[in-house]
Order: C-alpha cells, then structure tokens, then sequence
C-alpha cells in the first residue's frame, strides 16, 4: 500500500513540473511589457532585495501586464555603460549612485558635499524636500527621469590597508580608490590625498593588489563587496552621505498606460523607504560583524576635516559651481557651510 501511494505522489508531482513552466512561461508571455532594472550592487544588498520586492508587487497590481527583470552585480554593464543603455533605451531603469550620476548630471553630486550632513534626518529633510525636487528636476533636464523617492547609499567611511586614518594629516599622499565622481576626487584632493576614480567592479582586486591604498564607500557596500578582507582598518568617517536614484529611460515610461505609470511610482517609493531603513539597521550591525573578521573601527575628529576642507577653499569653489539657488536649498538643511 505504501509503494502504491508513494508511486502514485511521484507521478502525481512528476506530471505537475511540465504544467509549472508551461504556466509561468504563460505568465511571462503575457506580460504586455517587459522591462529591465539593472543595477550594480551584489544580489544581497538592501537595493537588490528591494528592487525585486517592487517589480513582484508590480507584477501583481498589474495582473502581469509590466514585468521587471532585476541584473544585480553589473551583470548588464559598469556605472557608466547602464547609465548610456538607460539614455539609449536599451535597459528602462537602472539604480545609480548620486556621486556617479554627478558626471551627467553635475547638480546631482551637491549632496556629496564633503562633511555637509551631520545625521539622516538632515538627509531625508533635503532630499524629500526642495533639494530633492530641484536635483529631480535637473536630472529630467538632461533626458532621464527620477522615478520615484531617493534610495540610502549610506554615509561614506574610509578603509585602509597600511595605517589606520584619524585626522586630515594622514590622508596625506595616501592612494585611495573613488568613484568615476567629481566631488569626492575634489574632496581628497582638497584634504592631501591621491584619489584615484577606479570603477566598482574593480575596486577588491585594486585593493588586493595594492594598486591603491584604500578606498571609501558605504559599510553595507565594504560588507557585500567583502572589501574587509582586503582592508585592515576602517575611518568611521562620514565624511559623505550618498544617495540612489532609481533612472528611467523617459520614452519607456511614457509607453506605460498611465494606471501602470502610477503603480510603478507607487511600488518604488515603498521600496526606497523600506530599503532606507535596511541601509540604515543594516549599517548598525554591520560594525560587529566586520570587526569579528579582522577589520579595526576607528572614530574620527571630524571637526578637523571640516576645518581643514573650508582652509582649502573647497566650500567656496563648489558653491560657485553649484550656483546660489542649488547651494542655499542645501544650507537650508544643513546651515552655513564654510
């Protein structure tokens, strides 16, 4: 009796694996759009869970008219090469730090202002305020749309492999990895160090291999990137905030029926408040978790590199670059910067 039952389960469940790809090849076939969203971040980032807990709930409000495919990891290109298929259409949405945007969009690299943010809640005043409106404004200017609120990339800390970094004085003529990003190249320039902008994909090998001394990001980022294991000390520095902002090709959002439109904008602004709050935890913990594998945490003066950016003329140089309406809806949030 038992070998019939069983017998007849497994013929059962073996029947039923064709009709499970014959319904989901269904499901996506009837997807009247499919879209891509492609990011750079490792699959287990707070941006990738996020990203894909928004294109699920968008598949399902739609009845399965918009799918979204999720490429993690830069699985579809570097920085720089989604931010050219998202203009050229070939990719519809992509995830991008504001420190990168800054080269296509330079207003958008105002929130990176060295030093300029003291806590979250000066950063999500501005950028869902009129900061945050006014950089969304001129990002569809230059032919990409914003969809959505602005996503947490984190405060900034510095790592390094040859010595720990507590004061500007130790930055000097040290060889540290940034992003392809203006402000933080002028940031390091204006504190002593050598900033040398190297591609994310490259970053642990460059690191491994001694190309530079050390690197900035985001804990979450070190911590997914395993940049710990390549790094003896990391600066709790926060010596920049970054944000994310999900880009959309313009033209494919426009072909969406406009009750998908709003979906879409719906499910994403739920993502990027809850993937705020995961940054944010997620950074918290992360301390723990990194110096158990070796990585020592260093508190920092930060008052001094303030001083020693407003010594060099930095504040200066980039207000006249931002312009005075840009820079003032800054130091509306964060006071006077000099």
């Amino acid at each position: 009796m038992t070998k019939s039952i069983t017998r007849r389960f497994a013929l059962q469940a073996g029947a039923a694996l064709p009709l499970v790809g014959i319904l989901t090849h269904q499901a996506q076939a009837a997807a009247q759009f499919t879209y891509k969203l492609a990011t750079g971040q490792a699959p287990s980032h707070p941006v990738n869970v996020q990203a894909k807990a928004a294109s699920a709930r968008i598949l399902e409000a739609t009845g399965g008219r918009l799918q979204i495919d999720v490429f993690p990891a830069a699985q579809l290109g570097t920085d720089a090469q989604l931010l050219s298929q998202v203009r050229l259409g070939g990719v519809q949405f992509i995830n991008l730090a504001s420190s990168v945007l800054a080269t296509y969009v330079p207003t958008a690299g105002i929130v990176n202002v060295g030093f300029a943010f003291n806590n979250y809640d000066q950063v999500w005043k501005a950028m869902d305020g009129e900061l945050g409106t006014f950089i969304s404004a001129q990002i569809g200017k230059a032919g990409l749309m914003t969809v959505g609120q602005s996503w947490d990339n984190g405060f900034r800390q510095i790592t390094s492999a040859v010595k720990p970094i507590k004061n500007p004085a130790d930055l000097k003529n040290f060889k540290i990895r940034v992003p392809p990003a203006p402000m933080l190249t002028s940031v390091f320039q204006a504190l002593g160090a050598y900033p040398t902008p190297i591609d994310f994909s490259e970053v642990y090998t460059a690191l491994q291999t001694h190309l530079v001394d050390g690197q900035e990001n985001p804990l979450a980022i070190i911590d997914t990137a395993k940049l710990y294991e390549v790094q003896k000390y990391c600066s709790l520095s926060s010596h920049v905030w970054d944000g994310y902002w999900i880009l959309g090709n313009p033209a494919a959002f426009k072909a969406l029926p406009a009750d998908i439109q709003a979906i879409v904008l719906k499910e994403f602004n739920q993502s990027a408040l809850a993937e705020r709050q995961a940054s944010q935890e997620l950074s918290t913990s992360l301390q723990t978790k990194m110096a158990a594998a070796g990585l020592t945490f260093i508190d920092v003066d930060k008052p001094k590199f303030r001083n020693a950016l407003s010594a060099s003329g930095f504040y200066a140089t980039w207000k006249q670059k931002f312009g005075d309406q840009a820079w003032g809806l800054l130091e509306k949030t964060v006071g006077q910067l000099s």
